[in-house]
């Protein structure tokens, strides 16, 4: 009966959005009656409310939606939606204020002697209209009263005109800063945490073991992330419509055919085409840059971009009249004396104590309440003229309350649709599926393409996302990372903006376009560009490093990058290693043999015996290489004949495992009958019988499980173990090979420091012959802490603590503790001695040889990736890694 009302439940929904329902009511009022008649159904033919639910109640389903809602988006740590009427603002301002125009008009002047140019520039405008405004629907309405009458005017095919312009609009959808990716960015790390708690019961069910490793866990994602992985996809489908547009253009000239700029390439055009187009891209700059150099979170960025836009529609509402460029004048002078000032002082009120401070801090709050009466200035005008601020505020409103209703909306239905089931026959049938996880992934978008046609980008984000990427990002098969699976989501999600018969696109340019151009003309004109995108998603989903690389190597290069010794990380930091030292090992071993022929002899045992034991693991990590690639090529060798057994046998433990679970709940359904009557007799009957066929059903299931595959399992997992020794037994290897290296050369470095302090030592002996025991306790102190700030003096710190102790007790033997204090002065004097000689003989080729293996053998030492290895780590981890034989 879950299945019926499940049905109920997806035709209600589609009858209301069909009927032309606001999505806001349709999707929590298909919920709300679902489960409202599965309730009533319940209690009219089986006695309770619950009877037809997969599990719980009608009032626990009721409320799940709301109480989803709040839990997840009213805590103070999830604020990624706050960008969203930001962004908003940021795009209705920029096209209020005409500068989508100025664009258009100036992008069609420079690149129409091109053949195809007026649709390049079209796709250029754009894609620079979308990376600042993302509105779609204000775009295409733009583009469509502006360039589709020049182009129509200058010969231009009807359906390449009107293709251009919808697909060129909505390139909004999938390049940054984008509403869908945040939404996207959202849901994902929801579904994320789902599909990590998937993953760790699949771990142990599989291996027996308590605890997954770290590095198999699943890969989060951020709106910030997700900017950074759109940007190159993006841009790749805006060169695959230029080119498509050139192409074209060059094959069959009278289709798309060149225009010249009348008015010529002067002083003036070039003018109106810097203040057209450099504004635009400063706010580009500003808004992506700041996210992508970690300087801002999107919500600052979003922040950062409604402030430029509001200070751009100042000038441009005024243009023409006097001092209509001086806000941005000053906001721009403000924020240049803001960023000289924060660079070269330190602008904390905490350190108001300097004078340069003072001076500083005061600068800086001048400039901030410079910048704030541009932006009041600014304001003041949009508010004035023509009425544009409150406009702007209140399709801002009405943009993020819709988006919100919907959001709880689709909280409701999700939850109504997992009331019966919905979720579990999901994954059952997807998992089912052969082929295994890349046949999920295209039915997946395969199902998001065809809803495309009929839903808006919303309702695909919020109702079907959190369904459907749990499963795809807990298989451990293809190791998907979120923002991956989210890029590739948002470009098929662009697809519903074009595809006939409910493409939104399609009805804005049929409100804007002239008569002349037929529907069937915008359909035809569509179709290419929709083949384009899809093109596009086969590019980026066959090479994931478009999505991964950018975000992941702004993490491991920004200040708050994770160290090389993260698990996560390790593969990819020993796949550089290798790398490195196959390259620079003759150098490397050079060095260790010049550092053995150096004499040691006087140095402190334990140093010289730490840094023999260093050179040895130096000399040692070659041959672990070796063990490491051996071990590694064995299990690769092995994987080709164990795979398929290993997919064929956890097939058919997947399958038994559901028959157990439909067991354990018709076990739960017949512990809660009750009674001896006849029809509760008969019910039980049915029940165990049923009970019995399944796990008869199981036990033959689990029959067919091929012998070998106990013995294959074994002497598979015996390899992978030996790999993951092999590896261990590396890192070990070369942390001890660095660490004594990096100690030694800290020690001597503060040879100088060590000097410094002879004065502090032996004045103590005034104070320990005559001095009150108080007194000479607290110099004592102070010599103790300036000797602890020295690296390698803990030995004559020690001393002078034995003597410091001598004085807690009161009055103490004098001369007992003048020779301790002599005792210490001597451990001092000889550890002088032996450093001043090292730092001459020994200091120079060991900081040489320290710099040779700081980013390979050192490298998991270090608390941050150099440049090198971070962009090289990046390039790697960028690729998904197969880990389901782990599994």
């Amino acid at each position: 009966m879950e299945l019926l009302f499940l049905a109920l439940l997806i035709l209600l929904m589609a009858w209301a959005l069909g009927s032309g329902f606001p999505v806001a009511f349709a999707l929590p009022g298909s919920a709300i009656v679902t489960i409202a008649i599965a309730a009533l159904a319940g209690y009219l033919f089986a006695g309770h409310t619950d009877a037809f639910f997969a599990q719980g109640g009608p009032e626990q389903w009721l409320r799940a939606g709301v109480t989803n809602l709040r839990g997840i988006y009213w805590e103070v740590e999830r604020d990624t939606l706050i960008a969203i009427p930001l962004f908003i603002f940021m795009g209705i301002m920029l096209q209020r204020s005409k500068i989508a125009e100025d664009l258009l008009v100036t992008m069609a002047q420079l690149f129409g002697p091109v053949p195809g140019g007026l649709g390049i520039s079209v796709v250029f405008v754009g894609a620079l209209l979308a990376a600042t405004t993302g509105i779609v629907g204000a775009t295409v309405v733009a583009m469509g009263l502006i360039s589709l009458p020049a182009m129509l005017r200058n010969n231009y095919s009807k359906p390449l005109a009107t293709g251009t312009i919808a697909a060129s609009g909505t390139l909004g959808q999938i390049i940054p800063p984008s509403i869908v990716l945040i939404i996207l960015a959202d849901q994902l790390a929801s579904a994320v945490d789902q599909a990590s708690t998937t993953r760790k019961a699949l771990y142990k069910s599989t291996t027996g073991e308590l605890s997954m490793p770290s590095s198999f866990d699943v890969v989060s994602t951020s709106a910030g992330e997700m900017f950074l992985g759109a940007l190159v996809p993006g841009l790749v489908l805006v060169g695959l419509y230029m080119l498509f547009i050139l192409i074209y253009a060059l094959i069959r000239p009278s289709v798309a055919p060149a225009v010249h700029n009348e008015s010529g390439f002067n002083r003036d055009f070039y003018k109106r085409l810097f203040l057209a187009l450099v504004p635009p891209l400063a706010l580009i700059f500003l808004v992506l840059g700041s996210i992508i150099t970690g300087i801002a979170t999107v919500n600052q960025a979003g922040a950062i971009g409604a402030a430029g836009a509001l200070l751009m529609a100042g000038y441009r509402l005024t243009d023409g009249q006097k001092h209509s460029y001086t806000p941005s004048i000053i906001a721009l002078a403000s924020v240049a004396v803001i960023l000289l000032t924060i660079s070269n002082f330190n602008t904390n009120v905490r350190a108001i104590g300097a004078d340069a401070n003072v001076l500083a801090i005061a600068v800086a709050a001048v400039a901030s309440a410079a910048l704030v009466i541009a932006l009041v200035w600014s304001a003041w005008r949009t508010y004035v003229l023509d009425d544009t601020l409150r406009g702007v505020m209140v399709e801002t409103a009405k943009t993020t309350s819709l988006v919100f209703i919907i959001l709880l909306g689709a909280a409701m239905l999700t939850a109504a649709f997992r009331a019966f089931g919905g979720e579990d026959l999901v994954r059952e049938f997807l998992n089912s599926m052969p082929g295994g996880f890349w046949m999920k992934f295209l039915i997946v978008m395969l199902v998001i393409f065809i809803l495309g046609f009929f839903l808006d980008f919303i309702e695909i984000a919020v109702v079907v996302v959190p369904i459907v990427s749990p499963i795809l990002l807990a298989d451990p098969q293809a190791n998907i990372t979120a923002v991956w699976l989210g890029v590739m989501i948002g470009l098929n999600i662009q697809t519903s903006f074009l595809t006939p018969p409910f493409g939104f696109a399609l009805f804005y340019l049929r409100g804007v376009a002239p008569m002349s151009v037929r529907t069937l003309d915008i359909y035809k004109g569509v179709v290419p560009f929709i083949s384009l995108q899809l093109i596009a998603l086969v590019i980026v989903g066959g090479f994931p490093p478009l999505v991964n690389y950018l975000p992941t190597r702004v993490s491991l290069l920004s200040e708050t990058a994770p160290p090389p010794r993260n698990p996560r990380l390790q593969y990819c930091v020993e796949e550089y290693v290798f790398n490195a030292l196959d390259e620079s090992g003759a150098k490397i071993k050079a060095s260790v043999a010049k550092l053995r022929e150096l004499d040691t002899s006087y140095i402190p045992k334990d140093m010289a015996g730490n840094l023999s034991k260093a050179l040895d693991g130096a000399d040692e990590s070659f041959a672990l290489i070796e063990d490491v690639r051996t071990t590694e090529a064995a299990v690769r060798e092995a994987a080709g004949l164990y795979a398929p057994l290993h997919d064929e046998v956890r097939a058919i433990q997947r399958d038994a495992g559901r028959i157990d679970e439909d067991i354990e709940a018709l076990k739960t359904t017949l512990r809660r009958l009750h009674g001896d009557d006849e029809k509760t007799v008969s019910r039980r009957e049915k029940l165990e019988a049923r009970i019995a066929g399944l796990e008869k059903e199981r036990d033959d299931l689990l029959a067919t499980v091929p012998g070998s595959w106990e013995e294959s399992h074994t002497a598979f997992a015996k390899l992978t173990k030996a790999e993951e020794n092999a590896r261990n037994m590396f890192r070990r290897t070369v942390d001890g090979a660095y660490e004594p290296v990096l100690e030694l050369v800290a020690v001597l470095e503060a040879t100088e420091a060590y000097g410094e302090l002879s004065g502090q030592l032996t004045g103590l002996r005034a104070v320990v012959a005559s001095g009150d025991p108080a007194a000479v306790q607290d110099a004592i102190k102070q010599v103790e802490g300036a000797f602890g700030d020295v690296e390698g003096a803990g030995d004559v710190r020690s001393a002078l603590s034995k003597v410091r102790r001598l004085f807690s007790k009161g009055e103490p033997d004098r001369t007992d503790a003048a020779a301790q204090l002599e005792d210490a002065i001597g451990v001092y004097e000889e550890d002088l001695s032996w450093r001043k000689r090292a730092s001459a003989e020994l200091l120079p080729a060991i900081v040489a040889y320290e710099a040779d293996i700081r980013g390979t053998i050192g490298l998991r030492q270090l608390q941050k990736f150099p440049r090198e290895q971070a962009l090289s780590v990046a390039r790697c981890s960028s690729s998904h890694r197969n880990l389901s034989l782990s599994f």
